[in-house]
């Protein structure tokens, strides 16, 4: 409760969710109005307003709106099969800038995918059909000061360096980018973005992408052997290719495992970010 002992947006978002999870407020229902529960709740319709938001970015409510009261949203439709980051990222990154707050956690090798697939909300935002209030994204990057699991010369010696640096360079460049183009919002759009970094201690096997608290995408990353030219030679190295990698969407309006699964991993990312990782400077 509030200063004042009354409940707040969370907690009332909180029982409502419990009643459409339980079969009270069953799917295609209509609430209450707004009305109707800031009367329930013993609050102002605004607290109303701002429970019935957060549950509309949870996907459990539709046609959130000031003319009607909103309906129980039923489960999610089915998705097309997992495609690869670079194609299955942008299309659900501009979904998740469709609400006024937007909150994108990532964990990632480097921002490699994250920086093209946001071309698109970003477009629509100068367009003026897309208009968030408020950006927060915070991202999971590998420490410099680790050795990598990937990407390694396939034979350690004078090349480890060589490579460690050029993947620092792109972590740095790439994250440079993602932070610039984010941030150029409060100046053409009066948008509250605020984009931070942490370093991780350990080379992440698979990527991460939270997006609202609603939706988590996974995705593996596939080591490959390959080779790159450099100017003494050939190099060969172990790297992979994650715009390549087959991105799997869960949505907690989907049913109670995939919900389940983006909680845990909301929980996951939290975790590191407040315990073991530490700042990150892009330089």
């Amino acid at each position: 409760m509030n200063g004042s002992g009354r409940l707040t947006p969370q907690q009332i978002a909180d029982t409502l969710r419990e009643r459409i999870r339980t079969g009270i407020l069953r799917v295609g229902a209509r609430l209450p109005t707004q009305a109707e529960l800031a009367e329930e709740f013993g609050v102002e319709r605004g607290a109303v307003r701002q429970a019935l938001r957060v549950l509309q970015e949870d996907g459990l409510l539709s046609n959130v709106s000031k003319g009607s009261p909103p309906r129980v949203a039923g489960p999610a439709p089915a998705r097309e099969e997992p495609q690869p980051t670079m194609v299955a990222l942008a299309p659900r990154l501009t979904e998740a800038f469709s609400v006024p707050h937007v909150r994108i956690d990532a964990v990632c090798l480097t921002a490699q995918s994250l920086i093209p697939a946001l071309g698109e909300p970003l477009r629509l935002i100068h367009d003026g059909r897309l208009r968030p209030e408020r950006i927060d994204v915070r991202v999971l990057l590998p420490s410099r000061d680790i050795n990598l699991a990937f990407p390694v010369p396939v034979d350690s010696g004078s090349a480890d360096g060589a490579v460690h640096e050029r993947w620092l360079a792109m972590r740095n460049a790439q994250g440079q980018v993602l932070q610039y183009n984010l941030q150029a919002l409060r100046g053409t759009h009066d948008i509250d973005v605020h984009v931070t970094f942490r370093a991780l201690p350990f080379t992440p096997p698979a990527k991460l992408y939270l997006l609202n608290g609603a939706e988590a995408l996974f995705a593996y990353y596939m080591v490959e052997r390959r080779e790159e030219p450099t100017e003494s030679g050939m190099l060969e190295m172990y790297d992979t290719l994650g715009s390549e990698s087959l991105l799997f969407s869960f949505e907690k309006r989907a049913g109670q495992r995939d919900a389940a699964f983006v909680e845990q991993s909301q929980m996951w990312f939290d975790a590191l970010w407040e315990t073991i990782t530490t700042d990150l400077t892009l330089s």
